[in-house]
């Protein structure tokens, strides 16, 4: 009973985040309804996929959803059991939809709260790669709701927030004081304010963000979004966003943008507040060696040290799991 129950969890988080099909533990599944003929754990998948109220709300995709019930009523078809009804009703309802070019992907957090996105299908669309979630995201959000306390009540600000992923996870465990995401492409930062609005929060408007600043605390996160581009954003900027602590994910991908970043990162470790530079945490995919080398080099020659985080055991997001993913703590020499 408790590997059922597992094993309709580890289906209910793959297929809310519409992870690809290969993602699913298929064979166990196969397994299960060979040893028997009930047919309760199809129905319990079903309800925690297809039916699941996030995506009766926030769908994945029509093509997606119709791959995964085309998978699953295979699987349920190559075993002795009496056809389900429900498995084909469904199956039906969802052939008469029509598809999209944007998808919903929602990731179930420990508190049972959840973080939903609204997703390009396409790796590479509107001439960016920023309106996908990309794995260090998922981790560096793992790392960052295991250690809360880093960010409760603290003001963060985080470099390429792409599609908002991290810092809406963070936003609904760890309470922070004030969330700044940020980046600089305009299909980016409005598909962005998109899924803050979508996840239940509201932007703070100028007029709030003095009143926070004369009349300190004010209840809630306060969260903002910063058209943030690295190449002419000056250390001012920088210095007025407050920032105690700076976090980024999957930025360093491109051999092109390192010099940027590292600029950027310098500005940021140059700006003090109560005699203390903010502290700064960057995960990477390693998706090529060389291109990492040459971002830590690049750190190196700015003056900034880094140190890797020891990686955490909790997996809490589906993701490849041999993908090879680090968070840097960045650092000044002389602090």
């Amino acid at each position: 009973m408790e590997q059922e129950r597992e094993l309709c969890s580890s289906f209910e988080r793959t297929f809310l985040a519409a992870k690809p099909l290969s993602s699913f533990r298929w064979a166990d599944l196969k397994q299960n309804l060979e040893n028997s003929s009930d047919t309760r754990l199809l129905l319990d998948i079903l309800k925690m996929t297809v039916l699941h109220p996030l995506c009766r709300e926030h769908p994945p995709s029509v093509k997606y959803r119709r791959l995964f019930l085309s998978e699953l009523i295979k699987k349920h078809e190559s075993t002795a059991s009496e056809p389900l009804d429900e498995l084909y009703e469904t199956f039906a309802a969802v052939l008469r939809m029509e598809d999209s070019t944007l998808c919903h992907k929602s990731y179930l957090l420990p508190s049972g709260n959840s973080v939903t996105l609204l997703e390009s299908m396409a790796m590479i669309s509107q001439g960016t790669t920023g309106l996908i979630t990309w794995e260090a995201a998922l981790y560096l959000a793992e790392w960052a709701i295991g250690n809360s306390h880093l960010f409760t009540d603290r003001t963060v600000l985080e470099l390429g927030s792409g599609i908002g992923l991290t810092g809406l996870a963070i936003c609904k465990t760890s309470k922070p004081k004030k969330y700044i995401f940020s980046d600089c492409h305009p299909h980016v930062l409005q598909q962005l304010r998109k899924n803050i609005q979508l996840n239940g929060f509201l932007l703070e408007t100028e007029e709030q963000a003095t009143r926070r600043a004369e009349h300190p605390p004010m209840a809630g996160t306060a969260l903002a979004v910063l058209d943030l581009d690295w190449d002419s954003v000056s250390a001012e900027q920088l210095k007025e966003t407050a920032a105690d602590i700076v976090i980024a994910a999957d930025v360093v991908y491109d051999p092109q943008i390192i010099l940027s970043l590292v600029c950027v990162l310098q500005r940021i470790s140059n700006v003090r507040r109560n005699g203390r530079a903010a502290e700064v945490f960057v995960a990477s995919t390693v998706r090529n060696p060389e291109t990492y080398h040459q971002f830590q080099t690049e750190l190196n020659k700015a003056g900034i040290a880094w140190e890797v985080i020891p990686g955490h055991t909790k997996t809490l997001f589906p993701y490849d799991l041999d993908s090879s993913i680090e968070i840097l703590n960045l650092f000044t020499k002389h602090d």
